[in-house]
């Protein structure tokens, strides 16, 4: 399942986003997105984690709760997104 996180601090890593998530289970990938220019964070990221169960379960235990001093949204990635 494909998560979307948002309001990240600028500092964030991927390795951090994927240490948050991994608790719920395992993690095949996580990113934060960042401008093709100059490389900065756009404050939100992505990440995917192949158990629907975890993945949900990781949705609503993280939303709306604090993460590198922002408060954070986590939620499903629309199927039509793409």
């Amino acid at each position: 399942m494909e998560i979307r996180i948002h309001n990240i601090s600028l500092n964030t890593t991927d390795t951090e986003i994927r240490k948050l998530f991994s608790p719920y289970g395992n993690v095949d990938s996580a990113m934060v997105n960042r401008n093709s220019l100059n490389g900065r964070s756009l404050k939100s990221g992505l990440v995917s984690m192949p158990v629907e169960t975890q993945a949900r379960q990781a949705i609503a235990s993280l939303d709306k709760t604090t993460f590198d001093g922002k408060i954070i949204s986590v939620s499903e990635m629309p199927p039509d997104f793409y």
